[in-house]
């Protein structure tokens, strides 16, 4: 079912009252709700799951049996739900979990189900299963923008963000780009980079945003034969300009991008994240991890079209 623009919603922005700062430590019982609707829709509701003919007991059991699995438990809820009934134990836990980390999860799985279970003809016997989980899947994402919730799903994965434009312009076309033949290793430390930053772990981002930043430059630099020297990030960004990947005519306009290239991910890496702290624990600020990512991302988008332009 498609997301409906209601009068109190216009009224809302008409006000001023959207949210513009994302919130990551709530998840609202509304947007709960509606997460179920839309679970309901497109993996299945109770009355499918006793069903013996579709596929939808089969994935929520998935759901609950993985969650169970990995949090040491032998039913995902406390409430006196049929433990027998993954579909009532899921829905449960989406409606009642108090851990919002544990709730992404939940969603997560689900995303995974849908993509990989329901796009198949002869799941719940329908012609119009990958509708469905496109839609399902869409509106997930615009639920959690419309209850300002700081996460998004890209790739089967949550990601955290900070900025909507900056996700929109930097982050999906990064991950897109990364889908790509080649580009496993440099998609694999980025999306590592934003688990640590959701689950605060500052220093950890940071040294990924440095492999992904480093292997981006490598990928290029092999694929075309150019010497790295001993392969250190200075090594990479030296090669990568000597190469002209920028073009002689716009290294001008170019000084502030490879200053931030040369110590920009780099620096911030090993001035904050990669070397010893000494006797007080250095803490890393939330806003300059997402400062890092994003730039992280807009380098590697930068690297791969200029490297196009030179075909």
């Amino acid at each position: 079912m498609a997301v409906v623009d209601l009068y109190s919603k216009r009224k809302k922005r008409a006000q001023g009252e959207v949210l513009e700062v994302y919130r990551y430590d709530i998840f609202p019982v509304p947007l709960r709700v509606q997460l179920v609707h839309v679970f309901d829709d497109v993996i299945g509701d109770q009355t499918e799951y006793f069903d013996k003919y579709k596929g939808v007991q089969a994935g929520y059991r998935l759901m609950v049996d993985i969650l169970c699995r990995e949090y040491g438990l032998f039913t995902l809820t406390k409430s006196s739900v049929d433990s027998s009934n993954h579909y009532k134990q899921f829905r449960t836990f989406l409606l009642e979990e108090p851990n919002v980390d544990r709730v992404l999860d939940a969603v997560e799985l689900a995303v995974r189900v849908i993509n990989r279970l329901t796009r198949k003809s002869d799941y719940r016997e329908l012609s119009t299963y990958n509708d469905l989980a496109d839609r399902a899947i869409e509106e997930i994402n615009t639920r959690m923008r419309e209850h300002g919730v700081g996460y998004v799903v890209q790739d089967e994965e949550i990601l955290r963000i900070d900025s909507q434009v900056l996700h929109s312009e930097v982050v999906k076309p990064a991950l897109k780009l990364l889908n790509a033949p080649g580009y496993d290793g440099v998609q694999e430390e980025y999306l590592a980079a934003y688990e640590h930053y959701r689950h605060g772990r500052a220093k950890e981002a940071l040294n990924e945003c440095l492999k992904a930043f480093e292997s981006m430059m490598k990928v290029i630099c092999a694929n075309r034969g150019w010497n790295v020297g001993r392969g250190t990030a200075g090594d990479l960004i030296k090669a990568i300009f000597e190469n002209k990947l920028v073009p002689d005519f716009w290294q001008s306009h170019f000084t502030s991008l490879r200053s931030m290239l040369e110590s920009g991910v780099p620096t911030g890496r090993n001035r904050m994240a990669g070397h010893g702290q000494g006797g007080q624990p250095t803490e890393v600020p939330d806003d300059i991890v997402a400062y890092t990512l994003h730039m992280t991302g807009a380098a590697i988008v930068l690297l791969s079209e200029r490297d196009k332009a030179l075909d």
